[in-house]
């Protein structure tokens, strides 16, 4: 991949078939990525990101003191998070299929037979984050199709390291990132509005911010409290 240094700073920049350029500072670990077009050259790239250099630091900060959640090991007392709720894992062996429960507001219990290797455990927990997470979808994907006046063809769930979700505008799909089974409800909410909102309007520019303005006024206080909330050590982000 392209990458250049300002200020100590790595940008990555991808160069696409678009009109314009977009900066991005990722969250968890403030990851720099500029998307520029075919035609624009380093020099020109180079200028943009100097001129933009405080904007890039001021987001950096923002990540630095960000709550991370190291790699699970699936055992006892273990935390883990639900619709964001801190559970503490309970692990149960039994000789018989494995599933998952909600205990109570504090537990969260993982059956799984005895010797089950870690790798089975995440793969059960994560079975279960996926359906659980297809059970909220429909309702809010209904809800906004009324008032969006906008119809989605297709919704699918999937584990996304870049992006908590995203769209296809021709065929009026959108994807949502299985991490939005640990995260409130109001944060799935808020990235299936703005996957929506997408469907009106493919960039991010004044016509995509006066819409999510328009339908959903708190959508920034929304998107700060996502980027807030506890995060894998995985580099995913939105």
């Amino acid at each position: 991949m392209e990458q250049i240094t300002i200020s100590n700073i790595k940008i990555d920049v991808v160069r696409k078939n678009i009109k314009n350029i977009h900066l991005a500072v990722y969250p968890p670990t403030g990851r720099v990525r500029i998307a520029v077009p075919l035609t624009v050259n380093e020099d020109a790239v180079r200028l943009f990101a100097i001129s933009k250099l405080g904007w890039i630091k001021r987001h950096q900060r923002k990540f630095e003191g960000q709550e991370r959640i190291t790699p699970r090991e699936y055992k006892n007392r273990e935390s883990h998070y639900f619709q964001g709720t801190r559970y503490l894992m309970n692990i149960i062996e039994a000789d018989a299929p494995p599933k998952v429960i909600l205990k109570n507001k504090t537990y969260i219990d993982l059956y799984v037979r005895p010797e089950t290797q870690v790798e089975k455990r995440h793969k059960i927990l994560t079975e279960w984050y996926r359906v659980e997470l297809k059970k909220q979808i429909p309702a809010m994907i209904e809800k906004w199709e009324k008032v969006l006046n906008i119809k989605v063809n297709e919704w699918q769930v999937k584990q996304m390291k870049t992006k908590w979700g995203s769209c296809n505008i021709e065929k009026k799909r959108i994807w949502i990132n299985l991490e939005l089974a640990k995260r409130p409800d109001y944060c799935l909410e808020y990235i299936i509005v703005h996957e929506m909102v997408h469907l009106m309007e493919r960039l991010h520019n004044e016509r995509f911010l006066y819409y999510m303005d328009k339908y959903l006024p708190n959508w920034k206080q929304l998107k700060t409290e996502l980027s807030k909330l506890p995060v894998s050590h995985a580099n995913w982000s939105y």
